[in-house]
């Protein structure tokens, strides 16, 4: 969006030196600092690679939860890519955010990445074009799209500090290849990263920031900090970083940078090139007086049907033998596992928002079958780390008797500084408690709905005094070493177990120490109601599945594994769940399993159960997605944007050494790239559909391939058409892709645009995925 560069260096002249260097420091943890007398407002910052949060990390501020973006990029569409963004921009819009920091387009270099499920892609290309179809997305509604993290942001393990030493080649073909596209594209902001790369601090990185990012590409937008990543001042300055985030006490350009500007170590034309960039933004986001605004838009009524219709669209049918999906109505359905009774809608860390609501694939399932069938419903295993929040059904405020809790701020004294009635369990403030607060305690009377053993906990660190009826507790919790955001996305925990009687109110109550000037407080209480050993448990749901028509496993991962602030250990699923899947497959020929997770795991099962169905994180709507995906009312549209491998064996690791350095050793060998076939457990664009397909023809002209398919099968159905190439004789890499749809017997022809760096002469070929390529060229 171009803007009146005249105009915005008329406001720049009327400012001094000390209001341009505040324009560059955060006023708070999620806006701009205001200046009326040239009509700059506050510019509105938000979280928002799932969905826009806003400036709160509140039950009470809900948001528009969608798929993990690696399920966006599972689509293969760019246009879909595109409309995804526009309904974000509008939640923006909304929420009164100027901002969003999305989207995240660090590579999947390894599937132990913490962050996996908030990235798109292992290939640059396919990250690419959806990274750029998101940001016009979302800028169309006149809101900023902020790319991040650049670069080499690829693990979560030492994140702050590790040195990710990249050649040259490879840094430029393979991980600035996607900030290159969504750049060109017109993003208005770029986020700078925590670590090194190849020895320089990201935020320090002169010959990135300047030299390609600004210099070589052209871009004329903000260029942020991740939060703190800022270190140092005339260094970072001088190195092309724009604005500071967030504002807070002992910021190293607030206080320094005017002293650097005036000392000469800072020259003040790069200080007024900054401050002509926010003031550019500014006026982009319609924050800037006497500058055109964006055009009205809002959240359609139909946002929650679009949810669910992506989560739909990305599902990816990995296997399906003898036809067991869709399900034929059965009579009597055991719906089992871990991920069915408390569903994973997304991922853990700063993507993290607060949805209106979440369908459970139990609800998705009991809608969508009705009741002509008998659903019987069985955890099977109890996998995870943590307790579940404490439900609000079953909990009352003491003071207004309304569902939820009591939360209060009390002073070194004891008196009330201030209390609020809150819907929730868990909490979570920067800063923005009452000053002189000494201590938060949470209070609610609880109604047991069965009698026996309920567990409950505290997670959290700090310290803490719980009471549960006439049981108590006081613990001191810490976290050893690890990332800020560990904290809040797996604490450490402390249970209670107390013998209760249903329908018998009982009071909890619990109280934390609060420290002044804590930057991050988060803490919960969590519940367990009465449950069967788990031994016992799994036998439950093995008899289920026995007795049932067919069985539908939902089993996967957490945002105790997937998650900001570290890494994964393992790909196996937590916990007992591969002992489920084979008991109960062994139960049952017709066992469906719906892998509920953002980033593979290994599925030793795979070939013992009838169908395999993945769902990633699929946001809101994600029960009902799965429910529609299962029954045939949705084609599972969605194909694998990143290899699943057999083992661990040979992956990659996200791990520095100790020296800190993170070599990327293996160039530009990663996914696809990296596996050999018998490594491979579904490989790179793979996914079945309920129709087949031919590919009938392939013809390459001007950079674009023309490929006809014809849809062979009995129902509509959808494919993501691909094509490869090997320029030079190397490994075949993704060159272009677009989606078909045909009716039944019917053909479709798309244009796949191929990737502009192909050289000429190349062989290019079309198939379903790398591993099934039909036609060459």
């Amino acid at each position: 969006m171009s803007v009146d560069e005249s105009g915005l260096r008329e406001r720049l002249a009327e400012l001094t030196l000390e209001e341009k260097v505040h324009l560059l420091t955060g006023a708070g943890f999620w806006s701009l600092r205001p200046i009326p007398r040239i009509g700059l407002r506050e510019v509105v910052l938000s979280d928002g690679p799932s969905g826009v949060r806003g400036t709160a990390w509140d039950e009470r501020s809900t948001s528009l939860l969608f798929p993990c973006p690696t399920a966006l990029a599972a689509t293969w569409d760019p246009g879909l890519a595109e409309r995804a963004g526009r309904l974000n921009g509008a939640q923006a819009r909304d929420k009164g955010v100027h901002v969003q920091l999305a989207p995240t387009i660090n590579l999947h270099r390894t599937p132990l990445g913490g962050r996996h499920f908030e990235n798109y892609s292992e290939d640059p290309l396919l990250t690419a074009r959806i990274a750029a179809g998101f940001v016009r997305g979302v800028q169309s509604a006149g809101v900023a799209a902020t790319v991040k993290h650049f670069v080499g942001n690829d693990s979560e393990t030492a994140r702050m500090s590790y040195d990710a030493r990249i050649d040259g080649e490879t840094l430029d073909a393979v991980y600035l290849r996607p900030f290159e596209d969504a750049v060109k594209a017109g993003a208005w902001a770029v986020m700078a990263a925590y670590n090194k790369v190849n020895g320089t601090t990201m935020t320090e990185h002169r010959p990135l920031l300047t030299g390609v990012l600004k210099e070589r590409w052209g871009f004329d937008g903000v260029l942020v900090s991740d939060w703190t990543a800022i270190r140092s001042t005339a260094a970072s300055a001088n190195a092309g970083m724009d604005l500071e985030m967030p504002g807070m006490p002992g910021n190293a350009w607030r206080d320094g940078l005017v002293e650097a500007v005036r000392a000469g170590e800072v020259a003040e034309d790069l200080i007024d090139d900054k401050a002509l960039r926010i003031l550019r933004l500014a006026a982009r986001v319609g924050a800037l007086d006497g500058f055109p605004e964006p055009a009205p838009v809002t959240t359609p009524a139909d946002a929650p049907a679009q949810l669910r219709s992506l989560a739909a669209r990305a599902c990816v049918l990995l296997r399906n033998e003898g036809g067991a999906l869709p399900l034929d109505a059965p009579r009597r359905l055991a719906l089992i596992g871990p991920n069915a009774v408390r569903f994973s809608a997304q991922g853990g860390g700063s993507a993290h928002v607060n949805p209106e609501h979440v369908v459970s694939p139990v609800d998705g399932l009991r809608r969508a079958l009705g009741a002509g069938t008998e659903l019987t419903v069985h955890a099977g295993v109890y996998p995870h780390e943590r307790l579940a929040e404490l439900p609000l059904d079953l909990a009352a405020d003491p003071e207004t008797g309304e569902p939820g809790v009591r939360l209060e701020f009390l002073g070194a004294d004891g008196a009330v500084l201030g209390s609020e009635h809150r819907e929730a369990a868990r909490f979570l403030f920067f800063g923005g408690v009452p000053e002189g607060t000494a201590r938060i305690v949470v209070r609610a009377r609880v109604t047991p709905a069965a009698d026996g053993v309920h567990t409950f906990a505290v997670a959290g660190v700090g310290e803490y005094d719980m009471r549960v009826a006439e049981a108590t507790a006081t613990v001191s919790l810490d976290l050893d070493g690890g990332d800020p955001v560990e904290a809040m996305m797996r604490p450490p925990e402390h249970r209670v177990e107390v013998e209760l009687a249903a329908g018998r109110a009982v009071p909890v109550e619990l109280r934390r120490a609060h420290r002044p000037g804590s930057f991050l407080t988060a803490f919960g209480i969590g519940y367990h109601e009465p449950h069967l050993p788990e031994d016992e448990e799994l036998a439950a749901a093995v008899e289920a599945a026995r007795a049932a028509d067919a069985a539908v496993v939902v089993v996967g991962t957490n945002d105790d594994v997937e998650s900001e602030g570290f890494d994964r250990t393992t790909l196996a699923l937590p916990g007992r769940q591969d002992e489920l899947v084979s008991a109960v497959a062994a139960a049952n020929p017709r066992t469906v399993v719906v892998v509920n997770a953002g980033a593979p795991v290994l599925m030793p099962w795979r070939d013992e159960v009838a169908a395999v169905l993945w769902a990633w994180l699929p946001g809101q709507e994600g029960g009902d997605a799965v429910a529609d995906v299962l029954t045939g009312a949705a084609e599972p549209g969605g194909r694998l944007p990143t290899t699943f491998p057999v083992s661990e064996d040979g992956i990659l690791s996200p791990v520095p050494a100790e020296d800190g350095t993170l070599p990327y050793a293996e160039g530009a060998a990663i996914g696809y790239l990296h596996y050999a076939p018998e490594q491979v457990a579904y490989p790179f664009g793979h996914g079945l559909g309920y129709t087949t397909w031919e590919y009938e023809s392939l013809v390459v002209a001007d950079g674009v391939a023309e490929v006809t398919v014809r849809n062979t099968g009995d129902r509509p159905g959808r494919e993501a058409v691909q094509c490869y190439a090997s320029p030079d004789g190397r490994p075949l890499r993704l060159a272009g892709f677009a989606v078909a749809e045909a009716a039944a017997g019917g053909r479709a022809t798309v244009r796949v645009p191929l990737d502009e760096r192909l050289p000429g002469g190349c062989t290019v070929r079309a198939g379903r995925s790398i591993a099934d390529l039909r036609l060459t060229a």
